[in-house]
C-alpha cells in the first residue's frame, strides 16, 4: 500500500510539473504570437504606404511631366496627327 501511495504522489508531482511547463510554454508562445501580430500590422501599414507611393509615381500627370522635362517630348500639332481608320 505504501508503494502505491509513493507512486501516486510521484504521478501527482509529475502531473503538476507538466501543467506548470504547459502553462509556461503557452505564455511564451502567446507573447511570440503577439510580437508576430505587431510585425504583421507594421508590414501591412508599410505595404499600404508603398502601394500609395507607387500609384503616385505612376500618375499620368507625372509621367507626362517627366516626358516633357527629361525626354523633350511634346504633344504633336493637330496638322501632324494622322488617324488611320480600319
Amino acid at each position: 500500500m505504501k508503494a502505491l501511495g509513493i507512486l501516486l504522489l510521484a504521478l501527482v508531482v509529475g502531473s503538476a510539473l507538466g501543467v506548470v511547463y504547459a502553462k509556461h510554454r503557452s505564455r511564451t508562445l502567446f507573447v511570440e504570437l503577439q510580437s508576430l501580430h505587431e510585425a504583421r500590422d507594421r508590414l501591412n501599414t508599410e505595404w499600404g504606404q508603398l502601394q500609395l507611393e507607387q500609384s503616385t509615381w505612376a500618375t499620368h500627370g507625372r509621367i507626362e511631366a517627366l516626358a516633357r522635362e527629361r525626354l523633350g517630348m511634346r504633344i504633336p500639332a493637330p496638322e501632324n496627327v494622322v488617324i488611320i481608320r480600319p
